[in-house]
């Protein structure tokens, strides 16, 4: 296990900062996140909220306005331990260093504690493979930048450290990350590759579903390609340039062509038509690509689905069905 490096001296000395003329009508979160290198901006909220952040000595919401010539006032503590208590739960473990680390998330594994996942959690192994850990981008889920539904399996990227935080933040938010997954889905596209475009929001009758709609929903990005037809299954990869819930289950559903043993968003009657089909969705984050948020360095990962999702593809296809896992397709940024 690599230790997690103690906090930034630098960040942990109050910091005492004069307001610029043309800073005049910033928000104080948004203000202090482009001022203090290092800190991300949920970070930075939740410092605010704990009331370690002043305007004039006066304690301030993440949202007030700033007038040219205040004191502003941060005080970061050191990261303490979070309320999700450390486990002992193996992890498969890609690439590590004091910043990041990137693993490979079997499918079963919920992300995070929540309602009716107290322990048990990714966050859980963390804490206790990392040693502190605790308090980087929120107390509640540590280190976590981006999440993988329970039952989708595949690569994850964790910050150790704030700056690697704000990093990899910034880098999802721009579209400098690259996320491609591989899917089994019924039936076979009639176009080889495309572009899905629309609106996703809160499905309209049940709340716990997401949905394509015509209104009062963010835009979802996906493209897809067919890369092997496998009798009524086909396997897809898709590269999302967004990142909305359920984006890729609910798009491709959507297409007419929902992902084999999605229990929300797929097709009981067209699962039972499979012999041995998995009572989960057939959907891995195949490849992760970013810039390291600290050295800039490009790092590139890719890995096989599990055992379970290429059982299944062998027999669909009735031998080796594994793709070419590791190609290097060019990719570039939204935002270059």
């Amino acid at each position: 296990m690599i230790p997690h490096p103690p906090p930034d001296a630098d960040l942990l000395q109050p910091r005492a900062l004069t307001v610029p003329a043309e800073s005049a009508g910033c928000r104080l979160d948004a203000w202090l996140a482009q001022t203090l290198a290092g800190l991300s901006r949920s970070r930075i909220q939740g410092l605010i909220a704990a009331g370690h952040a002043t305007v004039d000595g006066h304690a301030a919401k993440a949202s007030a306005s700033l007038v040219a010539g205040q004191t502003v006032c941060l005080t970061i503590p050191p990261s303490g331990p979070a309320t999700p208590r450390p486990e002992a739960i193996a992890l498969d473990i890609v690439f590590e260093d004091a910043s990041i680390l990137v693993l490979d998330k079997s499918a079963g594994l919920v992300v995070h504690p929540a309602p009716g996942h107290a322990d048990g959690t990714l966050v859980n192994a963390l804490l206790h493979h990392c040693d502190d850990l605790g308090g980087i981008g929120g107390v509640e889920r540590p280190g976590i930048v981006h999440r993988l539904d329970k039952e989708t399996s595949g690569l994850m990227v964790v910050a150790k450290t704030d700056a690697a935080m704000a990093g990899l933040v910034a880098q999802f938010k721009s579209g400098g990350v690259r996320k491609v997954y591989l899917a089994l889905v019924h039936g076979v596209p009639k176009k080889t590759a495309g572009l899905i475009d629309t609106l996703i929001g809160r499905h309209p009758r049940d709340r716990k579903r997401m949905a394509v709609v015509s209104r009062n929903g963010k835009q979802a990005i996906t493209r897809y390609t067919v890369v092997r037809p496998c009798g009524d299954v086909s396997l897809i990869e898709a590269c999302i340039e967004t990142g909305r819930t359920h984006q890729i289950r609910v798009h491709l559903a959507h297409l007419g062509h929902p992902i084999v043993g999605d229990p929300l968003y797929g097709s009981r009657t067209r699962d039972q038509a499979i012999a041995g089909c998995p009572a989960r969705q057939m959907l891995h984050a195949a490849r992760l690509a970013f810039s390291h948020p600290v050295s800039r360095e490009p790092l590139d990962f890719s890995r096989p689905p599990p055992p379970d999702m290429l059982a299944l593809m062998d027999q669909l296809a009735g031998g080796s069905a594994q793709p070419e896992y590791s190609s290097k397709r060019q990719f570039t940024p939204r935002n270059g």
